[in-house]
């Protein structure tokens, strides 16, 4: 029998499993409706996958170039100065990563050394704060409040000090769905002037926001540009979630530092589906409709449940809706709700609550509306009954 050390001092003796793989597993487990966790249950463009193929019959399945290949590199300037009237050199301000959680990782350890706070938004994606605690940061979490999930940017500014290394934001937002505003990225650039604050922008969701708002990244505006580094998903913009294929841009003094940490961390990320990828942007509509096509999936999504006891929250982008359950239930504890949803009543979402560093409980779930309305329908039947 194997003898393992008698202890192991945790670098992270607070992080458990990931809230998402959590509930897929029950919901697996109890053949719940998975609204869960963040994927399509509808197949990837056939053309798409007919280009992987492609790439993989003429004989490129060895290592891309640790940046990424050129091609792809390449197209992601082109897509971004078209955007977002912003010029990124492929050679030295573009990186392809083994899928946007990756790049955000890989950017932390880069750029947080031990000490240095970094202003993190609360809820926020489960990523962050470990990463900071493995790079030796300390997170500082500025919580926003429910229903608008609105940032205070006075209070911001005055968490910040000459220990503050970073700014993360993540619009649009996951788990909420909200977006930040022309207004809120001006904020921001103020906030930060005359300082060294680095800005890691998550914008996974960047090609899904609706009712006619326009994404606001950071590329767009120059001053925030110069001290940030951006992070997107091709698995979130064309439903491959599983192919873990994302990309970050950043200036060349910012990015020669993140490929220092992602050379060792994954080296290089999927060549064929890189090189596919390059060759499906060239069709911008590949990309551009896809608000509308997510946008129509929430409004049906929606109509479904208007009749249940459900409040919904606004979601301005991202695929996610948030549902407020105050109405059915005084339980505020939304992990414990959110387990007898899928044991008694066959539908899996996931809490709000674990997105905060300590669990806010807000009587609110979210769920995914990234499925087919076969889905969508089944999972609205069993809402409307709760």
């Amino acid at each position: 029998m194997l003898q393992y050390p008698s202890t192991i001092t945790s670098k992270l003796p607070k992080t458990g499993t990931s809230i998402f793989a959590v509930m897929s597993k029950m919901a697996v487990e109890h053949n719940a409706i998975n609204l869960s966790q963040g994927f399509p249950d509808f197949p990837v463009s056939e053309e798409l996958i007919s280009l992987v193929y492609k790439y993989m019959k003429a004989g490129h399945n060895q290592y891309a170039p640790m940046p990424g290949v050129q091609p792809l590199r390449e197209a992601i300037a082109e897509k971004t100065e078209y955007l977002y009237s912003a010029k990124y050199n492929p050679e030295t301000e573009i990186t392809v990563t083994a899928g946007a959680t990756q790049a955000l990782f890989s950017a932390i350890i880069s750029l947080v050394r031990e000490d240095d706070e970094v202003i993190v938004f609360e809820p926020a994606y489960d990523s962050y704060i470990p990463a900071i605690k493995l790079a030796g940061g300390t997170p500082i979490c500025v919580q926003l409040t429910a229903p608008d999930y609105g940032v205070d940017w006075d209070q911001v500014k005055k968490l910040i000090n000459q220990r503050t290394k970073m700014i993360i934001i993540n619009t649009p937002h996951n788990p909420t769905g909200t977006i930040l505003s022309a207004e809120d990225m001006a904020s921001l650039e103020r906030i930060t002037k005359n300082t060294d604050i680095i800005i890691l922008s998550d914008e996974v969701y960047e090609h899904i926001i609706f009712d006619g708002y326009e994404h606001q990244s950071v590329c767009r505006f120059p001053k925030l540009a110069e001290r940030s580094i951006v992070t997107c998903s091709f698995g979130k913009t064309f439903h491959a979630t599983g192919w873990k294929t994302g990309y970050c841009v950043a200036p060349e003094n910012i990015m020669k530092e993140f490929r220092k940490t992602h050379q060792f961390t994954v080296f290089c990320s999927n060549t064929p589906v890189q090189l596919a990828i390059a060759e499906y942007l060239a069709d911008k509509n590949n990309y551009l409709n896809l608000g509308s096509y997510y946008q129509e999936k929430r409004d049906f999504f929606l109509s479904k449940i208007k009749n249940s006891r459900f409040k919904p929250l606004t979601s301005s982008g991202t695929y996610f809706q948030l549902l407020d359950y105050s109405e059915i239930s005084d339980d505020n504890n939304e992990m414990a709700f959110a387990e007898k949803l899928i044991k008694e009543n066959g539908i899996a979402s996931v809490p709000v609550s674990p997105f905060y560093i300590t669990p806010l409980n807000n009587n609110i779930l979210r769920f995914c509306f990234a499925k087919s309305e076969e889905t969508l329908e089944k999972a609205a039947e069993i809402i409307c009954k709760i």
